[in-house]
């Protein structure tokens, strides 16, 4: 009988349908995933958008109408405290949900999607970032919401001045994006983070300018709220708004617009090189 001829072996390939990615994409696919969980998150709770605007119009209406004759024009430079209290009403609701909006780490963490997320093949620095995005994007569309109430209490919003803010607002909720993740990454309950992050969340909005005025302050208080980077983050938005209000100053030096960018940009930065360290030992 005639030798059979046996075929040639064929060469290994993957499985039809089944494409292999570059890092790069995966990286890439990963803080797009991310990013938009969160948003699809706040589509589907659409009552975490109304908490998060009614806790700073309070504020705006109710302790602003209280507080505008104690407090005066000239402590509020130059502008009635309501005008005044508008932009540290904006950073505040972003700062609020930008804090708050890690507190999914911890979720995932106790459900166990987190440990599932850690083992996929891709950088942590990436599920960093796409967090980072979309905590960020979340915080400043709770922010913009909040741009209806400025002609309530006689604020001009120009186009110029809107798109300025908006980049503050993102500079912001970047940065403080950055400091939640790294809170919420060792912590192993939301119990515990939420405690930790009511102590951390209610001194740095009262000791940034965004509810009173840094004048004439102690001078310890004076040098905490210096201390503070949400301070130049809401510096620079009510500089914005506001043109003619007097600018934030250390000691004699007048801090420019670009500083205030520059130091909320670096403890941004800060954060997150923090935070993919942090995630990089998380199991």
């Amino acid at each position: 009988m005639a030798d059979a001829v046996l075929p040639a072996r064929m060469p290994a390939t993957a499985p039809l349908g089944v494409r292999r990615e570059g890092r790069l994409i995966r990286n890439v696919r990963a803080v797009w995933m991310v990013w938009i969980r969160d948003l699809i998150r706040l589509k589907r709770t659409p009552t975490r958008i109304v908490t998060g605007i009614a806790q700073p119009l309070l504020f705006l209406f109710v302790l602003g109408a209280g507080l505008e004759h104690l407090i005066g024009s000239q402590r509020a430079g130059g502008v009635n405290y309501q005008q005044y209290l508008f932009p540290g009403i904006l950073a505040m609701s972003v700062l609020t949900s930008a804090l708050f909006s890690s507190i999914a780490i911890v979720w995932d963490r106790e459900f166990g999607f987190m440990r599932e997320m850690l083992v996929a093949p891709v950088s942590r620095s990436s599920l960093v970032l796409g967090k980072a995005l979309g905590g960020g994007s979340v915080a400043v569309v709770q922010g913009i919401i909040l741009v209806i109430a400025a002609p309530l209490v006689g604020v001009d919003v120009t186009v110029g001045s809107f798109f300025a803010m908006l980049g503050f607002l993102l500079l912001l909720a970047f940065a403080l994006v950055g400091f939640g993740i790294v809170i919420a990454s060792r912590m192993q309950r939301m119990e515990s983070f939420q405690m930790v992050m009511a102590l951390v969340l209610q001194p740095m909005i009262f000791l940034s300018g965004a509810i009173f005025p840094l004048v004439a302050l102690p001078q310890w208080l004076g040098v905490v709220t210096r201390l503070n980077p949400a301070t130049y983050g809401i510096d620079a938005i009510r500089r914005v708004l506001l043109p003619h209000i007097a600018p934030l100053t250390i000691l004699s030096w007048t801090v420019p617009l670009w500083a205030d960018a520059l130091i909320t940009f670096a403890f941004g930065a800060l954060m997150l090189a923090l935070a993919v360290r942090l995630f990089a030992t998380a199991e």
